[in-house]
C-alpha cells in the first residue's frame, strides 16, 4: 500500500461496519465521516448530526439496530489474512476513485490494497463474446499488462474472465470489482479465478461478506470499476449493454473511453460502433491506449507522491544530476544513478536486472515491506522499475 493502513480501532472498526451495513445512498455517510474524526465518532453524533448530514430514516433506523449478524461476519472475514477494509476517511482511499461522481464508503478488499493506486485500465465487454472478441480480450489484456498498466475487470464470464486470466498469466496486476460480497465467487464456475485474483492481484468489493449477487449490484459495481481506472477499453458490446454502462459512467468520471471497431455484421461490434460515433477512441492495439493514457497516469504519481509526502518537482526517486560513474559504455546511459533520497538508493541498489523477489529486497535493503511496496510503486509509476509474478527488476 502507499503507506501502512490505517490501524482502526475495534470501536472504528465496528463503526464503520455500522454505516455499511446502513446501505443508501452513500453521500450523506461519506459527509457524515468528514464532519468527525472518526468512525466511531460519527457513529455516536446521534440522530440530530445523522439527519443534518442527510441520512435518511431507514438509514438512521439502521444505525441505531445494526444487524449484528452480518457485522460479526464481516469482522471474522476480516481478521483473515490479506483481507483489508479502506474506507472513506483513510489517507489510502484510492485517489482516482475518490474523485469520481457518487465513490463507495469503504472498498473490501481480498489481495494486495497497494494496487488500488496502481495505473490500470478497465477493461469489459460482452458476457457471450465471439471467438474473435474474446481472442481480443486477451490480446489486448496481455499487451496491456506488459506495458506495466493494471487490467481491471468485473470477473463476470466471457470478455472479463479472458481479460483476467490473460493479465495473470502474463505477470501482470489484475484488480476484479466484484457486484457481490469480496468472498462469494459469481459466476461460480470462476472459483478458480476469484481465488487467483485474491492471491495475485486485488478483488474488490463495497459489499458486506457474505452479499450475494442482485441485479442492480452490477450497475453499481461499474461505477467503481470506471472510477478506478485510467480509461475504460470496451472490446464487443452489444447495443444495449452493461459494458456501455461503464464507458458512460468512465466519461462523467472525465476518463477516456476506447472501443475495438468490429464487422458490421457483428451485432457485438454495434456497441462499440455506437460509442466510437460518440466520440470514443478508436483503438487497434494496446499500445495505442497506453499512449493515451500517459498525461493521466503521471497525474497518478503525483496523488501517490503526495500520499507519501514526496515533493512533486524533485521526488525521492528523482536522479541527481552530474554523477555519471556507473555509465553503460555499451548503453550509453547511467546503470547506477543517484537518488536524492538514500532507501531510495538502496533499494535501487538492491535490485537487478533479472526479477528479485519482496524477501530478499527486504534482507538487502533492511527496509521493510511496507515501506518496499511503497518505494516500488513510486518507481513503477515512473518507469524505472518493472515487476513480474511478484518480483521486481530494473525497467531498462
Amino acid at each position: 500500500m502507499p503507506s501502512p493502513q490505517i490501524q482502526l480501532s475495534d470501536d472504528d472498526l465496528h463503526a464503520l461496519l455500522t454505516l455499511i451495513a446502513a446501505g443508501g445512498s452513500s453521500a450523506s455517510r461519506r459527509q457524515l465521516l468528514e464532519l468527525h474524526p472518526s468512525p466511531a465518532a460519527a457513529l455516536a453524533a446521534g440522530t440530530g448530526q445523522w439527519q443534518a448530514a442527510g441520512l435518511t430514516p431507514k438509514q438512521i433506523d439502521a444505525l441505531r439496530a445494526p444487524d449484528e449478524e452480518a457485522l460479526t461476519r464481516a469482522l471474522d472475514w476480516l481478521h483473515a489474512p490479506r483481507h483489508h477494509l479502506v474506507g472513506w476517511h483513510d489517507p489510502d482511499y484510492p485517489g482516482l476513485l475518490r474523485r469520481a461522481p457518487n465513490p463507495p464508503l469503504a472498498l473490501f478488499v481480498a489481495g494486495e490494497p497497494a494496487l488500488l493506486w496502481h495505473p490500470a485500465v478497465a477493461v469489459v465487454g460482452s458476457r457471450s463474446p465471439t471467438p474473435a472478441g474474446r481472442d481480443n480480450a486477451a490480446d489486448f489484456a496481455r499487451a496491456l499488462a506488459r506495458s506495466g498498466l493494471a487490467v481491471v475487470s468485473g470477473l463476470a464470464a466471457g470478455v472479463d474472465t479472458a481479460a483476467h486470466r490473460a493479465a495473470l498469466d502474463a505477470g501482470g496486476v489484475t484488480l476484479a470489482v466484484l457486484g457481490t460480497g469480496p468472498d462469494i465467487a459469481y459466476p461460480r464456475n470462476n472459483a478458480d479465478l476469484h481465488a487467483r485474483i485474491a492471491a495475485e492481484g486485488a478483488l474488490i468489493s463495497e459489499h458486506l461478506p457474505g452479499t450475494q449477487a442482485k441485479p442492480e449490484h452490477f450497475p453499481s459495481r461499474n461505477r467503481i470499476l470506471a472510477g478506478l481506472s485510467l480509461g475504460t477499453l470496451v472490446i464487443e458490446a452489444a447495443e444495449r449493454s452493461g459494458a456501455l454502462i461503464t464507458a458512460r459512467l468512465a466519461s462523467e468520471c472525465g476518463r477516456d473511453v476506447f472501443a475495438v471497431p468490429g464487422s458490421i455484421h457483428n451485432p457485438l461490434a454495434r456497441g462499440c460502433h455506437r460509442l466510437i460515433r460518440e466520440g470514443a477512441g478508436l483503438v487497434e492495439s494496446a499500445g495505442e491506449v497506453a499512449a493515451a493514457l500517459a498525461p493521466l497516469a503521471a497525474e497518478l504519481a503525483d496523488d501517490l507522491r503526495r500520499r507519501l509526502g514526496i515533493p512533486i518537482s524533485a521526488s525521492h526517486a528523482a536522479v541527481m544530476e552530474g554523477d555519471h560513474d556507473g555509465d553503460d559504455p555499451a548503453h550509453g546511459v547511467n546503470d547506477r544513478p543517484d537518488f536524492a533520497d538514500p532507501d531510495y538508493q538502496s533499494l535501487w541498489d538492491a535490485l537487478g536486472h533479472d526479477p528479485t523477489g519482496m524477501d530478499q529486497l527486504v534482507e538487502r535493503t533492511g527496509l521493510t515491506t511496507a515501506e518496499l511496496s511503497s518505494m516500488l510503486l513510486v518507481m513503477e509509476l515512473e518507469g524505472r522499475v518493472a515487476a513480474q509474478h511478484g518480483r521486481y527488476f530494473r525497467n531498462r
